[in-house]
Protein backbone atom coordinates (compact mmCIF):
# COMPACT_ATOMS: atom_id res chain seq x y z
CA UNK A 1 0.00 0.00 0.00
CA UNK A 2 0.91 3.32 -0.55
CA UNK A 3 -0.64 6.59 1.13
CA UNK A 4 -0.20 10.15 -0.54
CA UNK A 5 -0.10 13.36 1.01
CA UNK A 6 0.07 16.59 -1.46
CA UNK A 7 0.60 19.95 0.38
CA UNK A 8 2.05 23.45 -1.15
CA UNK A 9 -1.24 24.51 -3.11
CA UNK A 10 -2.65 28.13 -2.74
CA UNK A 11 -3.67 31.23 -4.62
CA UNK A 12 -1.12 32.84 -6.95
CA UNK A 13 -1.07 35.97 -9.30
CA UNK A 14 -0.31 35.28 -13.30
CA UNK A 15 3.18 34.57 -13.59
CA UNK A 16 4.42 33.40 -10.62
CA UNK A 17 5.68 30.39 -8.93
CA UNK A 18 4.20 27.51 -6.50
CA UNK A 19 5.96 23.98 -5.59
CA UNK A 20 3.98 21.15 -4.32
CA UNK A 21 5.13 18.43 -2.16
CA UNK A 22 3.76 14.88 -2.18
CA UNK A 23 4.52 13.20 1.08
CA UNK A 24 4.58 9.14 0.29
CA UNK A 25 4.31 6.38 2.97
CA UNK A 26 3.80 2.53 3.00
CA UNK A 27 5.72 0.77 0.25
CA UNK A 28 9.58 2.40 -0.18
CA UNK A 29 9.49 5.05 -1.95
CA UNK A 30 12.41 4.61 -4.17
CA UNK A 31 10.75 1.52 -5.75
CA UNK A 32 7.94 2.78 -8.00
CA UNK A 33 7.45 5.80 -10.15
CA UNK A 34 4.97 8.99 -9.82
CA UNK A 35 3.23 11.53 -11.33
CA UNK A 36 0.87 14.15 -11.30
CA UNK A 37 -2.35 14.83 -12.11
CA UNK A 38 -4.93 17.87 -11.99
CA UNK A 39 -8.36 18.84 -12.32
CA UNK A 40 -9.66 21.95 -13.40
CA UNK A 41 -13.54 23.36 -12.87
CA UNK A 42 -15.72 21.22 -14.74
CA UNK A 43 -12.90 19.42 -16.59
CA UNK A 44 -11.50 15.65 -16.57
CA UNK A 45 -8.59 14.86 -14.57
CA UNK A 46 -5.10 15.03 -16.72
CA UNK A 47 -2.26 14.24 -16.82
CA UNK A 48 0.58 16.96 -15.51
CA UNK A 49 4.30 14.90 -15.34
CA UNK A 50 5.48 11.84 -14.05
CA UNK A 51 9.07 10.95 -13.17
CA UNK A 52 11.09 7.27 -12.78
CA UNK A 53 11.10 5.33 -10.00
CA UNK A 54 15.03 5.85 -10.44
CA UNK A 55 14.71 9.76 -10.44
CA UNK A 56 16.08 9.72 -14.03
CA UNK A 57 13.05 9.34 -16.73
CA UNK A 58 11.00 12.63 -16.62
CA UNK A 59 7.79 13.45 -18.91
CA UNK A 60 5.48 16.01 -19.11
CA UNK A 61 1.92 17.15 -20.61
CA UNK A 62 2.73 20.13 -23.62
CA UNK A 63 0.91 22.36 -21.61
CA UNK A 64 3.24 22.47 -19.58
CA UNK A 65 6.41 21.88 -20.82
CA UNK A 66 9.59 24.47 -20.08
CA UNK A 67 7.31 25.62 -17.03
CA UNK A 68 7.00 22.83 -14.63
CA UNK A 69 9.57 20.43 -13.10
CA UNK A 70 9.16 17.08 -11.26
CA UNK A 71 11.24 15.83 -9.20
CA UNK A 72 11.98 13.23 -6.20
CA UNK A 73 14.06 12.92 -3.15
CA UNK A 74 13.93 9.25 -2.66
CA UNK A 75 15.47 9.97 1.17
CA UNK A 76 12.78 12.28 2.07
CA UNK A 77 10.18 10.11 0.58
CA UNK A 78 9.01 13.15 -0.70
CA UNK A 79 7.99 14.54 -4.65
CA UNK A 80 7.58 17.37 -5.95
CA UNK A 81 6.17 19.91 -8.70
CA UNK A 82 8.13 22.86 -9.54
CA UNK A 83 5.47 25.36 -11.32
CA UNK A 84 6.90 28.30 -12.60
CA UNK A 85 5.00 30.89 -14.96
CA UNK A 86 1.55 29.91 -14.08
CA UNK A 87 -1.10 31.30 -16.00
CA UNK A 88 -5.15 30.91 -15.09
CA UNK A 89 -5.58 27.79 -16.65
CA UNK A 90 -3.53 25.46 -14.82
CA UNK A 91 -5.65 26.60 -12.13
CA UNK A 92 -7.14 23.04 -10.91
CA UNK A 93 -6.88 20.79 -7.93
CA UNK A 94 -3.34 18.30 -8.30
CA UNK A 95 -3.34 15.12 -7.48
CA UNK A 96 -0.12 12.93 -7.16
CA UNK A 97 -0.30 9.52 -7.74
CA UNK A 98 1.61 5.79 -7.72
CA UNK A 99 1.48 2.98 -9.77
CA UNK A 100 1.04 0.11 -8.28
CA UNK A 101 4.16 -2.10 -9.91
CA UNK A 102 7.94 -1.11 -8.85
CA UNK A 103 10.71 -1.16 -10.22
CA UNK A 104 9.12 0.09 -13.42
CA UNK A 105 8.28 3.67 -15.11
CA UNK A 106 5.09 5.09 -15.76
CA UNK A 107 3.40 7.25 -18.18
CA UNK A 108 0.90 9.58 -18.98
CA UNK A 109 -2.06 7.14 -18.80
CA UNK A 110 -4.29 7.60 -15.78
CA UNK A 111 -5.58 4.27 -15.51
CA UNK A 112 -1.56 3.64 -15.03
CA UNK A 113 -2.03 4.79 -11.40
CA UNK A 114 -3.69 3.29 -8.63
CA UNK A 115 -2.55 5.38 -5.68
CA UNK A 116 -3.55 8.67 -4.75
CA UNK A 117 -3.38 11.72 -2.81
CA UNK A 118 -7.02 13.85 -1.65
CA UNK A 119 -5.28 16.71 -4.06
CA UNK A 120 -4.44 20.41 -3.38
CA UNK A 121 -6.05 23.38 -4.39
CA UNK A 122 -3.94 25.71 -7.39
CA UNK A 123 -5.27 28.58 -8.36
CA UNK A 124 -3.49 31.60 -10.50
CA UNK A 125 -5.52 35.04 -10.78
CA UNK A 126 -4.72 36.90 -13.61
Amino acid sequence: QVQLVESGGGSVQAGGSLRLSCAASGRPFATYAMAWFRQGPGKEREFVATIGWRGVSTDYADSVKGRFTISRDNNKNTGYLQMNSLKPEDTAVYFCAAPPNTFKDSGKGINEYYFWGQGTQVTVSS
